[in-house]
């Protein structure tokens, strides 16, 4: 079902996570897929952070392996930054695998984990963290502040993950330019710690609002827009024949009824 996200009801769609518990209650799996975001749509109520600790909760105490999965362009930094600290205060160890993408603030969300897993042709976008704000000096002021220490424990996150394999210069050099990660890249930063074959299933294809938003998108991410194709003059005479015949047929069947 998670493999097929198209093929969901709207309103499942509006809830980026989904959870369930093994039949013994040892382990649980967990779905990140799309925006992570805290609304939704009218009918389905609110989804946030406060709805996905529940969740977790309800998973019980026994869960000893928590497998994170992850195919999501990223969204908000703050709802994201409360899910990684729930995960990083749960018992279970945590082993992610990016089924596609981790774009933005999904891409911190494996740092926690004991073990990131990447099919091969996955990918990981890094970026400093970004926000959009409204209202007078003092208000923009402490936004800017407020993203900027986000930001920075983001970053944290990477450096902690990374080790020795990644200086803080070369990260912020990255971050500074959208920097889209391939799982062989990944993996020599630290990024990573495993890279398995390809992954077909899962694929996670950005509309325009995401292609706008981020720098240096991958063409393979871009969904293509629909055009009309083009038709050959032979072709287009066919059709027209064909449909006169079928008008001359109709009117023929006319006079005879």
């Amino acid at each position: 079902l998670w493999k097929e996200v198209g093929k969901v009801s709207k309103k499942q769609q509006q809830k980026f996570f989904q959870m369930k518990a093994s039949t013994d209650g040892k382990s649980a799996d967990v779905f990140i897929y799309g925006e992570i975001t805290k609304y939704a749509w009218e009918e389905y109520g609110e989804v946030s952070s406060i709805t996905f600790k529940n969740e977790l909760d309800s998973l019980g105490d026994g869960i000893e392996t928590i497998n994170l999965y992850i195919n999501s362009p990223g969204g908000s930094v703050f709802e994201a930054m409360a899910i990684i600290a729930m995960l990083q205060r749960h018992p279970a160890d945590i082993i992610s695998h990016i089924d596609g993408l981790a774009a933005s603030c999904a891409s911190v969300l494996p740092m926690i984990s004991k073990r990131i897993i990447m099919p091969s042709n996955a990918l990981m976008m890094i970026h400093h963290a970004m926000t959009g704000a409204w209202g007078n000096a003092k208000q923009l002021r402490k936004a800017a502040d407020d993203v900027e220490r986000i930001s920075k424990a983001m970053c944290q996150h990477y450096l902690d993950r990374a080790g020795d394999k990644m200086t803080e210069e070369q990260l912020y050099e990255m971050l500074e330019e959208d920097k889209w990660l391939t799982a062989e890249q990944c993996l020599e930063l630290g990024l990573c710690d495993e890279i398995v074959e390809a992954n077909q299933a899962v694929a996670y294809a950005f509309d325009e609002k995401w292609a706008k938003q981020y720098r240096n998108v991958p063409q393979q991410l871009i969904q293509p827009k629909t055009s009309t194709p083009v038709m050959s003059a032979e072709e287009k005479a066919l059709r027209e024949r064909i449909l006169a015949d079928s008008k001359a047929n109709l009117t023929y069947l006319n006079t005879i009824l």
